[in-house]
């Protein structure tokens, strides 16, 4: 019972931590710009990361599978995060962290074409439910009649398709990879990939000290320990248990936006967290 209490309280902890992704993404996306920042995430991520993954003897296998590895990490990093960035230009930090819940709710859409598993009346239900959440959401944030103002929530949800259509990838290239490799070498490649696109769109103007620490803190606290925490959950609890972060994160993303930003929470956002979160937890029902 204590190591359950012990393992709960390190599921409660990776949610704090990647609810706070959504905030110091808010304070920083603005200074820095989408491209520079996700760059300066990952590059600093990966070169935490890459002394663990020698120091495991893992070098050897990420070499002997980098290609795949590059796919699905720029998938799963690069091109999601700068999409939630520049969303977060706009987007409040507690409405990003509902909307990257539906996370779940892609990677069961991709299922039926990428794994032929079929869409049962639970499923679809559960999907429905997910939709009316976003929804709501996307009304709350004046998207009714502006395409504009839908933006950002649109640009949230291709995110979200990009980690399932990666998920199912990870699956069937990269079947029993260690997910250190995974990730750190997804990360070094991203960071590859985006560094000179964050050249070229560096601000000309003074990035304030402010923008500089959420960006440490986005790279060095949301990105790489958080991957290693997940890690040992996963070892564990198992995947399925430790996936249940899933739950958690859009409360600390919703509390850390009132509190630290002053984000309102309206019933809106509140009544579309939770047609999501209800869809993703009717999407993982197991009678």
């Amino acid at each position: 019972m204590n190591a359950l209490k012990r393992e709960f309280g390190w599921l409660v902890l990776l949610a704090a931590i990647w609810g706070g992704s959504f905030l110091f993404m808010r304070i920083a996306a603005p200074a820095f710009g989408p491209l520079p920042l996700i760059a300066l995430r990952v590059g600093l991520a990966a070169a935490v990361l890459l002394p663990v993954l020698c120091w495991r003897g893992l070098l050897p296998t990420w070499r002997a599978h980098w290609r795949a590895v590059a796919v699905v990490g720029i998938f799963f990093t690069a091109f999601p995060f700068s999409l939630i960035a520049w969303a977060q230009l706009s987007l409040p930090a507690g409405m990003a962290s509902v909307l990257n819940a539906t996370t779940p709710l892609m990677t069961a859409l991709w299922a039926w074409p990428l794994a032929g598993e079929r869409l049962t009346s639970g499923r679809a239900a559960g999907l429905g439910l997910g939709l009316a959440g976003v929804a709501v959401l996307l009304l709350a944030h004046g998207a009714r009649f502006d395409l504009h103002a839908a933006a950002p929530v649109l640009a949230m949800l291709g995110a979200t398709a990009s980690y399932g259509w990666a998920g199912h990838m990870a699956r069937r290239w990269l079947p029993g990879m260690p997910p250190l490799v995974t990730s750190c070498g997804g990360l070094a490649s991203a960071a590859l990939l985006m560094l000179p696109l964050a050249w070229w769109t560096w601000p000309s103007a003074a990035i304030p000290v402010r923008a500089w620490l959420a960006l440490g803190l986005l790279a060095l606290l949301c990105t790489a320990l958080a991957y290693l925490i997940f890690y040992r959950l996963i070892n564990h609890l198992g995947a399925t248990a430790a996936s249940g972060v899933t739950y958690l994160v859009p409360v600390f993303g919703i509390l850390w936006g009132a509190l630290f930003l002053g984000e309102p929470v309206g019933w809106p956002m509140l009544l579309g967290a939770a047609l999501i979160l209800g869809g993703v937890l009717l999407l993982g029902w197991r009678r």
